[in-house]
Order: structure tokens, then sequence, then C-alpha cells
């Protein structure tokens, strides 16, 4: 299958290189000229513009951090909305169903299917192909990307409305969000308490508070304090924003998502949003006057 792809990021390039080894034909795009040079070594097809993408390509597949940056990218001045070849756009990133049933309305005017399937699962899941894929669209459009979405990650057909697989991301990712934020509170609380975080994160990891969170992102990247999970705290609060943005227009309150969503902009004002979600802890360690890292082996 011919496939383009454009967005070659932290979860993008694994996805496009996972489409190359598996034996597609891949034209790429990326501003960066450095990500397009990498995946260009393994076999993929350099291209000039998403226009130039999607004359190629029947298949056109994004990886993209914006809702905006989506749009433009697909319906823009030269972008993927003027190829000639195009039929399907499967946008992979989380861009909110309204901004999902937007672009399939402008692309279904130019006989091109829009497919929402999101993926969710870091970059560690795009590395190795495990990453969950949240598709919707019309099913006998998504049934011929299937094939293609099932290399990059483990698949899900998740309805024919257009968005629904938006709508499914930011179920998820809110309950990520949450599980992180939550984690970063008991941990600082618990240190300032006195306790070991190590033989916290080993109880709690025995017991029912256990997450992803819990037995991942604070004992392999807070605890060694390296801080490189590779999901900015910006885009998660852009993901958390969408949550309740949707929740609001379905008449919904989401306190406690509000709450997330208040200390991941605390963190982006304190830090800056491109710092690695786990320095949603910070804030707090800065205010508790601890830090929540491995303790130094006693001396013998």
């Amino acid at each position: 299958m011919d496939i383009g792809f454009i967005g070659l990021g932290n979860m993008g390039a694994h996805m496009a290189r996972r489409l190359v080894e598996a034996g597609h034909k891949v034209i790429i795009y990326d501003t960066r000229q450095e990500a397009i040079g990498n995946l260009a070594a393994l076999g993929a097809v350099a291209a000039r513009s998403p226009k130039e993408v999607a004359d190629a390509a029947e298949t056109v597949m994004v990886s993209l951090p914006t809702p905006d940056i989506v749009l433009k990218v697909a319906t823009g001045p030269d972008g993927v909305i003027e190829g000639k070849r195009v039929r399907h756009f499967v946008d992979l990133s989380t861009t909110g169903a309204v901004m999902a049933q937007r672009i399939f309305k402008l692309l279904e005017a130019k006989s091109i299917v829009q497919i929402d399937a999101p993926v969710s699962g870091g970059v560690r899941g795009a590395e190795k192909g495990t990453v969950a894929v949240m598709a919707s669209g019309p099913r006998a459009d998504v049934e011929a990307v299937e094939p293609a979405l099932k290399v990059i990650g483990k698949f899900f057909y998740i309805g024919e409305r257009p968005g629904a697989g938006q709508t499914m991301k930011l179920c998820n990712n809110v309950l990520s969000a949450a599980a992180t934020a939550a984690t970063a509170e008991s941990m600082v609380m618990g240190v300032k308490a006195g306790l070991d975080p190590r033989i916290m994160l080993e109880v709690i990891n025995a017991s029912s508070g256990r997450s992803t969170a819990t037995e991942q992102k604070f004992p392999d990247v807070v605890l060694t304090r390296k801080f490189n999970q590779g999901f900015t705290v910006g885009l998660m609060a852009k993901d958390v924003n969408l949550f309740l943005s949707e929740a609001k227009a379905l008449g919904l309150s989401a306190e406690v998502i509000e709450a997330v969503a208040a200390l991941l902009k605390l963190t982006c004002d304190e830090l800056g949003p491109e710092q690695d979600i786990t320095t949603v802890v910070q804030p707090l360690e800065r205010r508790a006057g601890v830090e929540v890292r491995d303790r130094a082996p006693k001396a013998v």
C-alpha cells in the first residue's frame, strides 16, 4: 500500500518507521528536514509539502501536535485537500470531536474521507507498535486502511460517527492525566511525612492505588529525575481542555478534571509547556520543600 505520512515527531517517526519496515511505500513530510532524512535513510520517500504527499498516495496519515495544525495541513493552501490521488485522510493526532467533524465535512466536499484514529500508549508504545488505535468513520473506509493501522498498534473500531475516536481518546487521556496528577500529590505528601518514595510505590503497586503513573512514570522517570516520558505537559493540558470543552457542550460537569487542568496550567506557567508531563510533580515539590527522588544509599 502507498501511504503518505505527515508529522515525524516523537510518535509519528516511530509509526512511519513501522510502516516502512512492514513493506509499505511511505511518502513522508515534516517541517524539519532532519526528521525527513532519518526516515528517508530507511527507505521512505521524501515529499516537499502535504499536497505532494497527497498527490502520491491514496491514504495520507498525519500525526501532529494541535488541532489548528491538523486543520491547516488537511485543508489549507498546499494542503492534503489539494492532492490529486488522496482518498483517505487518517488523523492519528488528538484534535477533539468538533475539529474532526469540521475536517470531515471540508474533505468530504472533495471526495476525501476523513478517518479519525488517535493513538494512545506513549512513545514506547509507538516504538513497539503497541499503541491503542481508536478509529472512527464510515465502516468500509476504515476497513480499507485497517491493515496499515494494525501495523501501528492494537486496532479498535469505535463507530461510524466522525469524531467518535477523538472522544474516546480524550476520555482515556484525562484518566492518564488525573492519575499522574493525583500520584504527584500523594507522593509529595508521603515524602514530606518522611516516607521512602520507592517503598511507597512498591506498596501502592501491590495495592488498589496502582496505575500507569505508579507502575512506570514515577519509578522510571520521576524518582530517577529523568523527566523524559516523551509527552509534554502542554500537550496534555491541550487534551484535558478539549475534554472539558466537549463535556461542557454535553451539559456535563467535570470538577475532578478541572482540578487536573489547573495543576497542568500551573506547571505550564512555572516550567513551560514544552516540559515533560512528569514535571507536574515539581510545582508541588517546590511548595512542600521536598523532592520525590530515590534516596541515596547509606554508607556502610
